[in-house]
């Protein structure tokens, strides 16, 4: 996969983020919030419904097309994992993630 577009790093811990308050929901790595800034700032014209932005996503060695969504509450990007990359890369709750992207 050909990795194209503007490309950032960041490190982040994984969190769970459940609506409901429950053991479900996804598992997402928070931008830190200047990155976020600077992402919304240039890029923002790119986004389609509710904060939505199309990226290629790395973690570890496992790399997926996915999309990040912007959160008003948080003031900041979520990027939800999927679960064939928490599973190869043996992603845990509360640990630390190296995270590349290109928009």
């Amino acid at each position: 996969m050909e990795n194209v577009g503007i490309k950032y790093r960041f490190s982040a811990k994984v969190w769970r983020y459940s609506s409901t308050g429950g053991t479900g929901g996804w598992w997402i790595v928070r931008f830190p919030k200047e990155l976020a800034k600077e992402i919304r700032e240039n890029l923002k014209c790119l986004e389609e419904g509710w904060g939505r932005l199309k990226i290629t996503a790395k973690i570890g060695d496992s790399q997926c097309q996915t999309a990040i969504r912007f959160d008003r509450k948080r003031d900041t990007y979520l990027l939800p994992l999927k679960a064939e990359i928490k599973k190869k890369e043996a992603i845990e709750i509360g640990k630390e993630e190296n995270v590349i992207i290109w928009i």
